[in-house]
């Protein structure tokens, strides 16, 4: 069959060759614009490709679930509106297992195999760090979008994140006020770069309330029996235990503190609580943990709801809309934005675009700073309560250094 159909052809092609009537250039003619110009259209009208890199596996994965659904909203809502330069966006998913070497891996793939224009994510300090110099050197915009310890200073990056500032300059006054001027704080987080550069910023900002650390110890991830640090704290003193210690080891951790009878005698102040912990707990469990953050679900502002209801339609009732929504649906808001803004689909474009613009995303007006492209936020404490986070303080806006001053 291969040899028939390979010998008609031929035989075609010699008519085609020896009888050019005008009906033959026509067509030829034809097909040399088809040839030329339909693969420069479909060049022009190819979908924008947006990369997450976010923990799928490895003990974060929650995490990384809320991330997604606050980039693919955004997405979902500029592409009903005609996209950007005339051109649909596309997802292109990658798990960054909660762990560097991946992170590397996975974030070199999206540039230089699925031509990503930037890439949203992670989640990890460890795993930003670990694939700035690929991102640096595939000149494709990293949009991070987590908390984190502050010191990110890159023209390919862009930050939603709260650093030690926009928590710890509000919350630890809140609680020396709640505890006493003089009490003493237990620190307690995971056993990497965010725990300890926020415990920088957190045993300062004690020492000017007065307040004294009576403790402070670091934990490997997958602890199951954190027996031995309860001991320390009950020992300690302590008023207050600063949590540092995110995902399940974290709701472990206070599981096992308040079945040691400690909840009634010390707060508990945990950085980066969000919605997401609450299903973890039964009953009153979590009742009194105490947090600062940008946005809580139930926050008590009209595009607080406008934004939590729109995802509830989305992705159904039973939703869970934490800060980490807000900020992923912030963060790629704004990278879109920016590229509308610049005309240009090129990168450094973009990110010069980026600073100065403000967007109203799920708790006030907020907007990129053009010297480190940091996101200004407004900030609130809150505590849990009923199954809930419940507001507090309402702080407002905190502007945190520049990442980018030396």
């Amino acid at each position: 069959m291969k040899s028939d159909i390979s010998s008609t052809t031929s035989a075609t092609a010699a008519s085609v060759a020896s009888c050019p009537t005008r009906r033959h250039v026509l067509v030829g003619a034809a097909a040399g614009v088809s040839a030329m110009g339909f693969p420069l259209l479909a060049r022009a009208a190819a979908p924008i490709k947006l990369g997450i890199l976010l923990p799928y596996s490895g003990g974060l994965e929650l995490f990384g679930q809320q991330g997604e659904q606050g980039v693919r909203m955004a997405v979902e809502e500029f592409n009903a509106a005609g996209g950007v330069l005339g051109r649909q966006i596309e997802i292109v998913k990658a798990d960054d297992k909660t762990d560097p070497k991946t992170a590397v891996e996975r974030a070199g793939q999206l540039i230089r195999r699925d031509k990503v224009s930037a890439i949203v994510g992670p989640v990890t300090s460890a795993n930003r760090d670990a694939i700035k110099s690929t991102i640096e050197r595939g000149k494709t915009p990293l949009l991070y979008a987590t908390d984190y310890e502050g010191g990110v200073c890159s023209p390919y990056m862009a930050c939603y994140s709260a650093l030690p500032a926009h928590y710890v300059n509000p919350l630890v006054p809140y609680l020396s006020k709640l505890v006493g001027k003089d009490a003493g704080f237990y620190l307690f987080g995971a056993d990497y770069v965010w725990p300890q550069k926020m415990n920088v910023a957190i045993k300062a900002a004690v020492l000017r309330e007065g307040g004294r650390i009576v403790g402070e110890e670091y934990t490997p991830f997958g602890v199951k029996d954190f027996a031995p640090t309860l001991r320390k704290i009950a020992d300690s003193g302590a008023k207050v235990v600063v949590l540092t210690l995110p995902g399940a080891d974290g709701v472990t951790f206070v599981k096992q503190f308040v079945a040691a009878g400690l909840k009634d005698k010390v707060r508990i102040a945990f950085m980066g609580f969000n919605e997401n912990y609450l299903p973890g707990f039964s009953g009153s469990e979590a009742d009194g943990i105490v947090t600062c953050s940008h946005f809580i679900s139930s926050l008590d502002r009209p595009e607080s709801k406008d934004f939590v209801a729109r995802q509830k339609k989305r992705f159904g009732e039973k939703a869970t809309v934490s800060f980490y929504v807000d900020a992923h649906y912030g963060i790629t808001r704004f990278y879109l934005e920016a590229m509308k803004k610049a005309g240009s689909d090129k990168a450094e474009a973009i990110m010069k675009a980026m600073g100065g613009l403000k967007l109203t995303v799920g708790n006030g007006e907020v907007s990129v700073r053009e010297d480190d492209r940091h996101v200004n936020l407004n900030m609130l404490i809150s505590e849990a309560r009923g199954g809930e986070l419940k507001m507090l303080d309402y702080v407002g806006a905190i502007k945190a250094p520049s990442q980018c001053a030396k």
